[in-house]
């Protein structure tokens, strides 16, 4: 599984990393009501911290963040239509953090839905990183910057 397919399925909710079910559903080749129904008949494995429903406005912020490639070789991008875009939420998604979808792996015991639950924790765990090594750039920059202020000032003037 290509980890980029996999890092556009991660979204930014209340502050979070999530996955929501129907993409999941699609990542493990299940309908999203068999990943559900599974789910509910596991609710104990769930707290509010693992997995929680979406509000209309966030599936709406969802939804603002998809975006699909329009053409691979010029890496260009747009706003998802179709389906997803478009889809009618009756029943409003589930969206999974980090923690819910190593959960998953609990009930969802197929040899696919294994190996797609490591790739899919890899996700997570490499834009956890990514995130943590932008954090410590960023410290020791204003570092560098705070220690050497003079010197940076000296430089860039004219």
């Amino acid at each position: 599984m290509n980890p980029n397919l996999i890092h556009q399925k991660i979204y930014e909710v209340r502050s979070e990393k999530v996955m929501p079910d129907f993409d999941l559903a699609a990542l493990y080749s299940v309908l999203t009501k068999v990943l559900n129904q599974a789910v509910k008949r596991n609710i104990d494995r769930f707290p509010a911290d693992f997995m929680f429903q979406l509000s209309q406005k966030k599936w709406k912020l969802i939804k603002s963040q998809m975006v699909t490639p329009i053409n691979p070789k010029e890496n260009r991008l747009q706003i998802v239509t179709g389906s997803l875009k478009n889809r009618y939420v009756q029943f409003l998604s589930f969206a999974f953090t980090e923690h819910g979808v190593t959960m998953l792996a609990s009930i969802l015991r197929s040899k696919k839905a294994i190996k797609m639950n490591i790739a899919i924790v890899r996700a997570f765990i490499a834009l956890s990183q990514v995130a943590m090594q932008y954090k410590e750039l960023a410290e020791k920059l204003a570092s560098l910057e705070s220690s050497d202020h003079k010197k940076f000032t000296e430089i860039y003037q004219p």
